[in-house]
């Protein structure tokens, strides 16, 4: 039986991600990031799963290389802030981050790559194992988007497409072609949550915004699928509705659907459009 390594960030994609490569009969060994992965991957029927530090490259390595993989998957987010925080990077990491001229995500995996290449570890596309729920083109929900989310939609990714060299923007969120909030560090949710914040706070001001939102998730203009896919999960479609987002745009075959179905009925049930565009 082919074996397979799987470096787990937080959510529930790398839990996907190990359920699709066993049963695609492979043996997977997973390196449990200790600061994102959730404890519920050590019941997925892995050959063996090895809890380690973000800050630890070479206990990775050299546990792939005992475990015999040379081909592995990135799944799961692991916190662009946290990689700035309080973790102790080893030698190895500390020698990669100062070797960095930028230390925007993809500079950043980008270089951990090569470092597993180099090691004869490929990274495969993230994606490989779970095409299924990759976003397919057209309107994914009962509610088309209105002109206007239309509107928003084509405002918000060409300000999403401008921004994608510089590690931004791959949520921004829209009012009638008024941006309102576009991601930095703090990830999707909390983007969506800071922009329903800052319409709230226009509540009984003089506005003439309408105040639903129109949330656009795009891929970077050449996405690496090896990792920092674009994911939505029903939790999004939650943080959306508390935020009164009532429209949700993404780019076909490049987005994650991670529940499926599940996503679409809570977006159905919330009378929020979801759109998947070819691009």
């Amino acid at each position: 039986m082919q074996r397979i390594g799987l470096i787990a960030g937080n959510g529930k994609f790398p839990l996907l991600a190990l359920d699709a490569a066993r049963a695609a009969g492979y043996e997977v060994v997973v390196i449990a990031i200790q600061e994102e992965a959730f404890a519920e991957i050590e019941s997925h029927g892995a050959t063996s799963v090895h809890w380690l530090s973000l800050g630890e490259l070479s206990k990775l390595i050299e546990t792939f290389h005992r475990e015999g993989v040379s081909r592995a998957i990135m799944a799961g987010q692991v916190k662009h802030k946290q990689i700035f925080s309080a973790i102790r990077p080893d030698w190895r990491l500390a020698k990669l981050l100062l070797s960095l001229t930028t230390r925007n995500t993809d500079s950043l995996l980008g270089a951990v790559a090569k470092v597993l290449a180099a090691e004869g570890i490929t990274l495969e596309n993230s994606t490989w194992l779970l095409e299924p729920l990759l976003a397919k083109s057209g309107v994914l929900t009962r509610r088309a988007p209105t002109p206007q989310e239309r509107s928003n939609i084509e405002y918000g990714r060409a300000i999403g497409r401008h921004l994608a060299p510089h590690d931004l923007g791959q949520t921004v969120v829209i009012a009638e072609c008024a941006c309102v909030a576009v991601e930095a560090m703090e990830g999707t949710d909390a983007t969506i949550e800071r922009a329903g914040q800052i319409m709230g706070s226009l509540q009984g001001n003089s506005s003439t915004l309408d105040r639903n939102l129109t949330v656009v998730k795009t891929a970077k203009p050449n996405q690496d699928m090896r990792f920092d896919v674009p994911v939505i999960g029903v939790k999004t479609i939650e943080v959306m509705r508390a935020a009164g987002a009532a429209c949700l745009a993404l780019d076909a075959e490049k987005c994650l659907l991670l529940e499926g179905e599940k996503i679409l009925d809570a977006a159905n049930a919330a009378e929020i459009a979801v759109v998947a565009d070819a691009v």
